[in-house]
């Protein structure tokens, strides 16, 4: 199933995390949040999970724009953006 658009690049996790950080900042999208899936599995849950990261992104004038037309679509907001 499909939830969102998705990219396979050739680079390490670190690598391609980084890149993705920049190329947001290019289109004028700052990172809010950010969470370690894996980190977090192993503290709550001790379970080994793969590296997963997924960051909650912002266009401020976007997020702006969609409030003023529907006040519900925050329920969408951040825009998440998963590495793995």
């Amino acid at each position: 199933m499909k939830y969102g658009m998705t990219k396979i690049v050739n680079l390490s996790f670190e690598a391609a995390l980084e890149k993705v950080k920049e190329q947001l900042q290019k289109v004028g999208f700052g990172i809010l949040t950010v969470i370690d899936v894996q980190e977090t599995m192993k503290k709550k849950l001790n379970i080994d999970f793969p590296k997963y990261i997924i960051l909650g992104a912002c266009n401020p004038p976007f997020a702006h724009k969609a409030l003023t037309i529907d006040e519900q679509i925050g329920l969408l907001l951040p825009c998440n953006v998963i590495v793995y």
